[in-house]
């Protein structure tokens, strides 16, 4: 299958697709085949604009395509998972947006219908795939940090938009859901492996969401992570890792540019270590092909979403019950 094309599908018009539809067109074994929309009438507006082929106005339409061979998921959240299963059910591959789920129900009906119908389903964490993150991962692999001490990281923004679907808690809401799970999936990233147990606070909005979450977990080895996420501050983002040997900061650690640079912290010297990137969305869209043409395992498997899912919803029971919870 490896000089097979994958041949795409948008389920929905959502704003998020304006950062998939670059790299669908830029790479060579992908290629951008339809769209679908609530209405045909929204669905052939979008194509037009957008140079779309296709055009379906019902999700199941474009569910029922024969020449439709990858889905990609950016509804709201709450619909992640049901519309992930109904298109793995229909033979298709998924490449669903962050999050995956809102519970760990959800997230093993996922895994029984990959199972069962040989289809991939795969989370959207596009950094996952960035050579920075890459670079990060071989440092801490090596042993140049030493044995990891301490993680931090941060992912705050300014949501002020009325009505905008991540204040909506019947929709999946919650900066946790939305930002929050950079910097737990970046700390189980690089720990290699799950919290033993997570404690949280959150700020809650007048929509019933979490506006501010901040959350510890605490690893085996002695190893602890803290971060913060929200939509109530302005924009910050960075991780740092902290471990006997040295420190590792990286100020872009979810959206990294280009040409993106680390600071390696070791003594009382810090190194700036340049990586040159490439587009941030291409990463997800060539695995997707390496797994389904050539066989080759996913960057971000069903059992590590899974363990993510499980660490946010550890980190909302803490919050809520204002005790230590453990996975």
């Amino acid at each position: 299958m490896a000089d097979k094309i994958l041949r795409w599908g948008l389920l929905s018009t959502a704003r998020i697709n304006q950062a998939l539809i670059p790299p669908l067109r830029a790479s060579k074994r992908n290629r951008l085949t339809a769209v679908a929309s609530r209405s045909q009438t929204a669905a052939q507006a979008y194509a037009r604009a957008w140079k779309i082929p296709r055009a379906f106005g019902t999700y199941e339409a474009l569910l029922d395509d024969p020449e439709i061979d990858v889905i990609y998921n950016p509804l709201p959240n709450s619909l992640h998972a049901e519309w992930t299963v109904k298109a793995l059910r229909a033979g298709k591959h998924v490449l669903c947006e962050k999050p995956m789920v809102l519970s760990l129900a959800e997230m093993d009906a996922i895994r029984t219908a990959s199972r069962q119908t040989g289809r991939v389903a795969a989370e959207a964490f596009m950094y996952r795939h960035h050579p920075q993150t890459l670079k990060v991962q071989e440092m801490v692999a090596e042993g140049s940090l030493g044995t990891l001490q301490l993680i931090r990281g941060s992912f705050t923004f300014l949501l002020e938009r009325e009505g905008d679907v991540r204040l909506d808690k019947e929709l999946g809401g919650g900066s946790i859901w939305d930002v929050g799970c950079y910097p737990i999936s970046y700390a189980r990233l690089v720990a290699g492996a799950d919290p033993l147990e997570v404690f949280g606070w959150q700020v809650t909005g007048p929509t019933g969401i979490d506006m501010s979450f901040i959350g510890q977990m605490r690893f085996a080895g002695e190893l602890h992570a803290q971060f913060d996420c929200g939509f109530a501050s302005p924009f910050h983002s960075f991780m740092e890792i902290v471990g006997t040997e040295g420190t590792l900061n990286i100020p872009l650690p979810f959206k990294p540019e280009q040409k993106a640079k680390i600071y390696f912290t070791h003594g009382r010297k810090t190194d700036t270590l340049e990586i040159k990137g490439r587009e941030l969305y291409i990463g997800e869209v060539e695995d997707m092909a390496d797994v389904v043409l050539l066989g080759k395992p996913p960057r971000m498997s069903l059992d590590d979403s899974r363990g993510n899912a499980a660490t946010i919803l550890a980190l909302l029971e803490s919050a809520r019950s204002g005790k230590t919870v453990a996975l």
